[in-house]
């Protein structure tokens, strides 16, 4: 490991209190994050702990508004927030996006009743949320899935399978997507499923190459009842309701993954400036000049293509296509970036005493998750086709 730490990135920020914000999270970083994050992540240690810290601090609320608890952030500040928490550990960062992600529905689309009831203790009372989309036979067509919702009285009844949930089993509260009509997209309704339900059970973490820290796990609903006071939005909306979230949670994903390339650029500056073969520090050469050079200016574009998307958001207009090509770009540039660090790190760059290679086992997944980076390609090119569906 080198001696170097990694510089701060010099943000454009909207506000001197989005500034205030960034120090606050870059300390946190320093005190709580990266001292065990390799350790941590090798021993498969998910860290519930800094969770109770960010909830406490008003970092798992920071997009949400004031009235019920929110940070009344932009999401051209929470998402730079995100890629420091990224780049320290990615095992909180994306954490905290799914937790932003599982939140959304209700705050989007609930009832004032049921914001006032559930959202302070969502975002501020220590509590961690995890989002049930996709399912054992349906991923990238998730408006297929068949977990069902059957209505008796004012209690639904929920059964099926659902796969791949970040935080799954953990979880104190699961925004599912559930079947409660016919087939197809609007047949399906959003419910808000507290982690303690009877009859709500996790299967054991799936084994995966990176994010060891993250639980991945699939949910079983065997007859769990959830009031109707606990649907969200109308009967057949889940699946709008969805793609709003998924939206949002791709620009997520893309500062999270801008976070883990920065990190891997780092590392690799460090390491070059440091490691001497033929008399002078290998920096010198400009063969290796020229790769972190390339390194650097992905992450710069895809910085700014997350930004520029997240601005949009911010004045109320569409970015849908924007934030799957920041998804897309970010991601692949994640990859591209972190591969690099590898090679630039030469034999050290394999073993597990430098990150580089855990910052490339975790640039994979960003390429799959919230949509796989095939899925944001049909997403753009039905944009630049004029089709109004997705």
């Amino acid at each position: 490991m080198t001696d170097h730490g990694p510089q701060p990135v010099e943000r454009q920020l909207p506000t001197e209190e989005a500034r205030d914000l960034l120090a606050l999270v870059r300390d946190l970083v320093q005190r709580e994050i990266e001292p065990v994050a390799a350790e941590e992540e090798e021993a498969g240690r998910f860290p519930r702990e800094v969770f109770r810290l960010l909830s406490a601090s008003g970092l798992l609320a920071l997009p949400y508004t004031e009235e019920f608890g929110g940070g009344d952030q932009p999401y051209e500040v929470y998402l730079q927030v995100l890629e420091e928490l990224a780049a320290a550990r990615l095992t909180v960062g994306l954490g905290v996006s799914v937790h932003t992600l599982a939140c959304h529905a209700l705050a989007g689309y609930g009832t004032k009743e049921q914001q006032a009831e559930h959202l302070p203790a969502m975002l501020g009372g220590g509590l961690l949320g995890a989002y049930c989309l996709s399912e054992p036979s349906s991923g990238s067509d998730a408006a297929s899935l068949r977990t069902r919702a059957t209505r008796d009285g004012d209690t639904w009844t929920i059964e099926g399978t659902k796969a791949w949930i970040t935080h799954g089993g953990i979880a104190d509260f699961y925004t599912v997507m559930a079947r409660t009509g016919g087939e197809g997209a609007h047949g399906i309704t959003a419910f808000l499923v507290p982690g303690d339900a009877p009859g709500l059970s996790a299967a054991a973490p799936e084994r995966k190459m990176g994010m060891k820290g993250s639980p991945t796990a699939q949910l079983h609903f065997d007859g769990v009842q959830v009031p109707d006071a606990r649907r969200i939005g109308d009967e057949g909306q889940g699946f709008a309701i969805a793609l709003s979230a998924l939206d949002s949670g791709r620009l997520g994903i893309a500062a999270c993954a801008i976070g883990v390339a920065q990190a891997a650029l780092d590392e690799a500056i460090a390491f070059t400036a440091g490691r001497r073969q033929f008399g002078r520090p290998i920096a010198d050469f400009q063969g290796l000049r020229f790769m972190l050079a390339d390194m650097a200016t992905q992450i710069e574009a895809g910085r700014a293509l997350y930004l520029a998307a997240a601005r949009l958001r911010d004045a109320g207009l569409p970015f849908s296509k924007q934030a799957a090509m920041a998804k897309l770009f970010c991601t692949d540039a994640a990859m591209r970036v972190t591969v690099d660090a590898v090679q630039l790190l030469g034999g050290y760059g394999y073993t597990a005493d430098f990150p580089a290679e855990r910052y490339m086992r975790e640039a994979k997944v960003l390429q799959i998750v919230e949509g796989t980076n095939q899925i944001q390609r049909m997403v753009i090119a039905r944009h630049l086709a004029g089709a109004e569906s997705r």
